[in-house]
This record gives structure tokens, sequence and C-alpha cells, in this order.
């Protein structure tokens, strides 16, 4: 397994839409096996498969408090939505900024898993603001989005001047 290199906000392979997967084999299994354990280092609870600059339908996600509970979901889609939630999100891609964003509160989900079977699954809370908020990075959408165009501006300001900082 390796560590994979996450893109940063704005960049445009951000936006990317993901190609569905055809065929759940060893390559995108290693490349699950690769997010999940990038996802780890960086402390993060989901990952999609674009933000590490491939375009294909795969997302890892494990929002249990011992990390040991990973959800691997191939072409993950959801197929009902009920209620809505506000909370507070972060992202891998966005380091260390943080904003409210409102999903739907409870989702149903169809997928595949790593082994290439399909499962069916209801979530809530935080798995289900997760789920929404990978499936977006596989649509080609970053969280920041939604927020007002004078925030996303600001956010761009700061990463820049941030990476100027590092690059300095």
């Amino acid at each position: 397994m390796s560590i994979l290199q996450i893109l940063k906000y704005p960049d445009k392979r951000l936006h990317n839409f993901a190609k569905p997967v055809l065929n759940v084999d060893y390559e995108i299994q290693q490349l699950a096996d690769d997010m999940a354990e990038t996802m780890y280092e960086a402390s993060g609870i989901g990952l999609a498969a674009t933000q590490v600059n491939e375009p294909v339908r795969v997302v890892v996600i494990d929002v249990s408090d011992s990390r040991d509970e990973l959800l691997v979901l191939i072409n993950p889609e959801v197929y009902f939505e009920k209620g809505v939630i506000s909370s507070e999100e972060g992202c891998l891609s966005v380091p260390n900024v943080y904003d409210q964003v409102e999903r739907a509160e409870d989702i149903k989900v169809r997928a595949l898993d790593r082994a290439g079977q399909i499962i069916d699954f209801e979530a809530t809370g935080i798995l289900s603001i997760c789920i929404q908020h990978e499936i977006d990075h596989l649509d080609g959408k970053v969280f920041v989005e939604y927020l007002s165009r004078l925030k996303q501006d600001r956010i761009v300001k700061k990463l820049k001047k941030r990476q100027e900082i590092n690059d300095g």
C-alpha cells in the first residue's frame, strides 16, 4: 500500500467527473486500499478517488471513533433522501477550512463493496453527511461551492497565501 497525494482546492482536477467502475478488479481494490491508507494518514473520515487524481467512482469512509470500520463504496448512488441537516464540514482537499453545509439527514445508498458485491443500506448523521460529501467529489464538486461567492473567494486567497508561504 502507499500514500497518495491529495489534490488541494482550487486545483481544477477536483472538478473532474468520475467515471463508473465497470469491473471491480485488483487495480480498483488496490486503489481503495491506498486511498484508505491515505485517508487514515491524513486523519480524514472520507476520501474520494477524484481527490487523489483518479477519475473513477470509488470512495472510502470511516466515521468510527476506533478507526477500524472502513467502508468502501464503488459506484455509490443515493436513491432516497429525507430531512435536512446543517453541519460544519471540512475536507482534506481544503485544509483547515470549515463551514456549515446543508445536506439530507437520512439517505438510502446503493453501491458495490470492495469485493464487487452490491450493498444497499440506510445512513444517517455523520455517515450520511460524509457519503454525500464524497459523492459530490465524484461529481466534480467541492463542499466550499455550497458557500457564498464571497466566502469562496476568501478561501481561495487564504489557501494561495498559505501555499506561497510554504513554497517560500
